[in-house]
């Protein structure tokens, strides 16, 4: 069995998960691993889709019964994490895992997986441009934008830690670049 992982982290606003879900139409082997919060959903996000939407109090049940290959806290109060099932589930239909994590997640799974797992950095043209888009999704308040904002920039100096950076200043180019660095680690 082919246990590999493909692991994508950015800072939020990025554009990880556009390039994940163009990823996923062109790459057949890949399995969308879906994590799990304890957020409520935004927007037109559905809970089994988008993420498990745990509740604080669902999430750290997960977190008692040892079910999470890794977790954090993002945000006060606020958890995100890989579920161990997730794994089970895409490497069982012969898939081939991608994430779609925060930066911290994304070190903590590649530490994890070791040379099972790819992982690529999706780096903003820069900051400016991050908040630009962040305005734009409309889905924050400037307080969040904010927050968003200062994390990224503690992200962006943990680039390093991934085995490639790609600047994302044209969609098309930085799909196409991730799409080839996934099909070359796959076919090894």
């Amino acid at each position: 069995m082919n246990e590999k992982c493909i692991i994508i982290s950015a800072p939020s606003g990025a554009g990880k998960t556009t390039i994940v879900q163009a990823i996923l139409q062109e790459v057949k082997q890949l399995s969308f691993s879906i994590s799990a919060c304890s957020r409520d959903p935004r927007g037109q996000e559905i809970d089994g889709k988008d993420y498990y939407f745990l509740g604080k109090q669902g999430f750290e049940e997960k977190m008692a019964e040892d079910a999470f290959l890794e977790w954090e806290e993002v945000y006060e109060g606020m958890y995100y994490g890989t579920l161990k099932s997730e794994l089970t589930r895409i490497w069982s239909q012969g898939q081939i895992v991608i994430f779609d994590v925060d930066v911290v997640g994304g070190l903590n799974l590649k530490k994890i997986m070791g040379e099972r797992a790819l992982s690529i950095f999706v780096k903003p043209p820069s900051i400016e441009e991050l908040e630009r888009r962040l305005r734009h999704r409309n889905t924050d308040s400037d307080e969040k934008i904010a927050m968003r904002l200062s994390k990224a920039k503690f992200e962006i100096d943990q680039a390093n830690g991934f085995d490639f950076v790609i600047v994302n200043d044209d969609l098309q180019q930085a799909i196409a670049a991730v799409k080839q660095k996934i099909e070359t680690f796959i076919a090894v």
